[in-house]
């Protein structure tokens, strides 16, 4: 189950479930889209794995399995693309 986290790891943006500008690599660390092509060119800065859209979860799905609500972001590691 994947765990939807809230937050972009570069600038902190919100990033709910429903949203469809989401990116994951296979360890679901999470990034808008903005920062996953201008700032991390579709790679991942944690494990160098591809970024990929994050599927949305229906919100039949999020009563039962709901969405992580804890942020993690890592500036340091996203070519200052955080303020």
């Amino acid at each position: 189950m994947l765990e939807l986290r809230p937050n972009c790891e570069c600038c902190d943006r919100d990033l709910p479930p429903e949203a469809t500008d989401a990116m994951i690599c296979t360890f679901e660390c999470t990034f808008c889209a903005a920062c996953a092509s201008h700032v991390l060119k579709g790679v991942c800065p944690n494990c160098d794995g591809e970024l990929v859209r994050r599927p949305v979860r229906p919100v039949s799905g999020l009563a039962q399995f709901p969405a992580s609500t804890t942020r993690v972001f890592k500036p340091q590691g996203c070519g200052g693309a955080a303020s």
